[in-house]
């Protein structure tokens, strides 16, 4: 039995995979199970214990003893990294969609969103949260060709307090995990959009020359949400990936 976890992204909700999670049903075995998990501080629960990164990884890998494929997208993607070093005996691969080891750009590292972007929209979550989510969810479907669609599937989503928001925010201006990549030993499937104004394409190919072992695929006309612009490719390359 394989089980595989979704960790879904800043400002939005599990409920994001569950079109992804019906097409992957048509790839993979009937013994497979599923979990979107929501991030902390989402659907109820609680803010990690703690102000250091690694706690958000230990929140949301608390409970799940069973060895598990991890999928992460955005946020996910980057929590994803930190737990697979921290949990190697227990995420048996990682599958990626918009992952990024840094999500600002800081010294040595231009693949992410600009310090003045990322202050804007801690200003923007404090001041009107749910008019800060409408403007990011614009922004990172720009240029893919389901971007009418996506804003639409993402526009009945439970939006999270503004604490948490925040929380999340606080977390990816501080988060940079590139020391690690070379010690994560999993098998890793990357997905990217070619068009991803969020974590550009860069991010990926900067994971895939330095993950030990990667696999990336990038697609063309996405932004930054391929497992939903095109569920039915992802759910292909996941199915490739795991029988691989």
């Amino acid at each position: 039995m394989t089980k595989l976890v979704f960790w879904h992204g800043w400002g939005m909700s599990p409920d994001v995979w569950t079109d992804f999670m019906k097409d992957l049903c048509e790839v993979l075995s009937g013994d497979t199970v599923y979990e979107a998990v929501p991030l902390p501080g989402y659907a109820g629960t609680g803010l990690p214990d703690g102000d250091s990164l690694s706690s958000w990884a230990d929140a949301l890998m608390e409970g799940m003893p069973e060895p598990i494929v991890l999928c992460g997208w955005s946020m996910g993607a980057v929590l994803a990294l930190s737990a697979a070093c921290r949990y190697p005996e227990r995420i048996e691969r990682l599958v990626l969609f918009g992952a990024t080891p840094c999500f600002v750009e800081r010294h040595g590292w231009q693949a992410g969103m600009s310090q003045e972007s990322a202050r804007h929209f801690r200003d923007g979550v404090r001041a009107d949260p749910v008019a800060t989510l409408r403007r990011f969810v614009a922004l990172f479907n720009r240029q893919d060709k389901q971007a009418r669609a996506i804003v639409r599937r993402l526009s009945g989503l439970d939006i999270p307090p503004s604490p948490v928001l925040d929380a999340g925010l606080d977390f990816l201006d501080r988060a940079d995990f590139r020391s690690l990549v070379p010690h994560i030993r999993q098998k890793v499937l990357l997905v990217h959009g070619e068009n991803d104004p969020l974590m550009p394409p860069d991010a990926a190919l900067w994971l895939a020359e330095n993950l030990p072992d990667a696999t990336l695929e990038i697609l063309p006309d996405v932004a930054h949400a391929p497992f939903l612009s095109d569920s039915r490719q992802c759910a292909r390359f996941v199915g490739a990936f795991l029988g691989d």
